[in-house]
């Protein structure tokens, strides 16, 4: 676990000294014209971009390339990134960051594109490969400052202190975590967010609920990170459905801009927990999505974490609507399971693991790399490798 948290000499853990970590904000429909100004705040003279070809696509590399020639920057241009960006794709940007003598690395995308770019930044700053920096604050000589553009509504690498790099020979996902990644500035500008693919809308969308869920009971949780947490889940439960019926309604885009926004903040500085450091592994074994998975498993590790701890999830229930008053922890917790199962039906997202492509066979080895990653011990109930095949068993 992270210093984010640190109890006062005394032991006093009621009086525990917080750090929230956050980047200056741009918010709203026409922020990307404020990339220009930004990246000059950073002393950019030739920022690289970090993006996909999508992206490239659908124009929004281009207007900013164009806000940013406004300024007097010249632009580079890495757009080979893949979802779940793999460890080589990282390794050429970065030495195309050092051919072209850049000095400011903007991620512009999904969280895909950002978690690459922030790659860039640790690889420019230190040597060896970016896999050696797996695991928490192992990044520790200065990086380049980091500009962010999501063009997705939910993985929040726009504000947080993760990088998600796949390990293409273990077929694993690295974690690496640490105050260093927090970007200097982010930039959201909810119009970005109505070239998503449908499916990516869904993914990333149920990614922002997982966020806030799982920070909101992380035993790193804290009332700064709370207040976002507990106000993601409700914007995603508002606006989600609508903007899959309506794409084109800017304020359900708006309200899960906002969303991701909000739950990158919290889960950046309360971490995260199972579902992650599980889904984590399904997606590098399965280059599957992120955000479907973890619509997979949440429920799962909600009934797990509530056996012992339902508490917390009382409280995202009751912001939810959910729960009588005075109601068993365990049933409210169940209430909410069903809510969300129901919120990834809506949207399209499968019950299971092996609708994906997982079965048995997988979840002994998925189970053990799940104990090395960041987020589980961050988890609200201690787990070993048995109870974590037990969850994957259930959602298999």
């Amino acid at each position: 676990m992270t210093d984010l948290v640190r109890a006062r000499p005394d032991g006093d853990d009621s009086a525990a000294l917080i750090k929230f970590h956050a980047p200056e904000i741009v918010f709203g429909d026409g922020a990307l014209a404020e990339i220009g100004f930004a990246a000059r705040r950073l002393g950019a003279r030739r920022p690289l971009i970090v993006t996909d070809r999508g992206i490239v696509e659908a124009g929004w590399v281009t207007i900013a390339q164009r806000h940013l020639s406004d300024v007097g920057l010249h632009s580079i241009i890495f757009d080979e990134i893949t979802p779940n960006p793999r460890e080589h794709e990282v390794e050429s940007a970065r030495e195309l960051y050092e051919a072209e003598g850049c000095d400011v690395v903007i991620g512009i995308g999904g969280g895909s594109a950002m978690d690459a770019a922030k790659g860039v930044a640790i690889l420019a700053g230190q040597t060896g490969s970016i896999l050696d920096y797996r695991g928490v604050d192992h990044v520790r000589h200065q990086i380049p400052p980091l500009l962010m553009v999501p063009t997705t509504s939910g993985t929040g690498a726009d504000v947080s202190q993760f990088c998600i790099v796949t390990d293409t020979t273990r077929h694993v996902k690295v974690t690496i975590m640490g105050r260093a990644l927090v970007p200097e500035i982010s930039i959201t500008d909810p119009r970005l967010l109505v070239t998503m693919p449908e499916w990516l809308n869904a993914a990333t969308g149920l990614d922002a609920l997982t966020h806030g869920i799982e920070a909101f009971v992380s035993r790193a949780h804290n009332p700064l990170a709370d207040v976002h947490a507990l106000h993601a889940v409700g914007l995603v439960d508002q606006h989600l459905l609508r903007t899959m019926t309506a794409p084109t309604d800017s304020t359900a885009r708006s309200g899960m801009a906002q969303a991701s926004l909000n739950a990158g903040l919290a889960f950046t500085n309360a971490i995260l927990g199972a579902t992650h450091a599980m889904s984590h592994q399904v997606g590098g074994l399965l280059d599957a999505p992120h955000g479907v998975i973890n619509g997979v498993l949440l429920p799962h590790v909600i009934r797990y974490n509530a056996e012992s701890a339902p508490e917390r999830f009382i409280d995202i229930a009751r912001h939810l609507g959910i729960g009588e008053v005075g109601a068993p922890g365990e049933e409210v917790a169940e209430a909410l399971v069903e809510r969300i199962r129901m919120l990834a039906d809506e949207v399209g997202v499968p019950r299971t693991l092996r609708e994906l492509g997982l079965d048995e066979s997988h979840i002994e080895a998925l189970s053990r790399n799940s104990l090395d990653d960041a987020c589980l011990t961050t988890n609200p109930r201690s787990s070993d490798a048995a109870d974590i095949e037990r969850i994957f068993r259930a959602a298999l």
